[in-house]
């Protein structure tokens, strides 16, 4: 499906240069001498690299057609991610390469919409947040002022995040699986 440049926005998958990619940031730039343009950095579905282009607003760019389905999150092994269907029944693994640090995000039967191009998956979106347990934290320090005063904590599924003073080995904890920074106190 064509789209203009100025219809690029983060998140999207877009066909550029024989390759999928995935749109990082976008900047739309309007200089005082010249037409406008959109300055899009975009990383690569296939070789993992990154690219940043210049589109002018006249162009047209071809935004990959998706098919997103929901699945459940199974388990994982050595170097693969294994999902169910909930409908179907029907079970896919996927490498663990796609998701990188958030596959730890995963947890038993959790849902995830999964992308498809081609038949062949290309990206998997976790739910925007998801509760996690604090696996440890430094103990707070009297005196601290409670603005800028964040601690490492370690979540039970290994991430590492930072938390604010209050939070206490053992607390339930929402985190935004986008940024990976935490959110709220459950």
């Amino acid at each position: 499906m064509k789209i203009n440049a100025t219809e690029i926005r983060v998140g999207m998958i877009i066909e550029h240069k024989d390759d999928l990619w995935e749109v990082l940031k976008t900047n739309h730039v309007k200089p005082g001498k010249g037409g406008a343009f959109a300055q899009v950095e975009m990383k690569s579905m296939s070789k993992n690299t990154k690219l940043n282009e210049r589109f002018r607003s006249s162009e047209t760019i071809e935004k990959a057609t998706l098919d997103e389905l929901k699945y459940n999150f199974l388990y994982k092994d050595e170097n693969d991610l294994h999902f169910m269907n909930p409908e179907t029944f029907e079970q896919i693994n996927i490498n663990k390469k796609i998701l990188g640090e958030k596959g730890k995000m995963l947890s038993e039967n959790l849902e995830v919409s999964i992308n498809f191009h081609n038949e062949k998956p290309i990206n998997i979106s976790l739910p925007k947040q998801i509760t996690c347990k604090i696996d440890t934290t430094d103990v707070a320090i009297k005196g601290q002022t409670v603005a800028s005063s964040y601690k490492p904590a370690t979540l039970e599924n290994g991430l590492n995040v930072q938390v604010p003073p209050f939070i206490e080995t053992g607390d339930d904890v929402i985190i935004d699986t986008r940024t990976m920074e935490y959110v709220k106190k459950v």
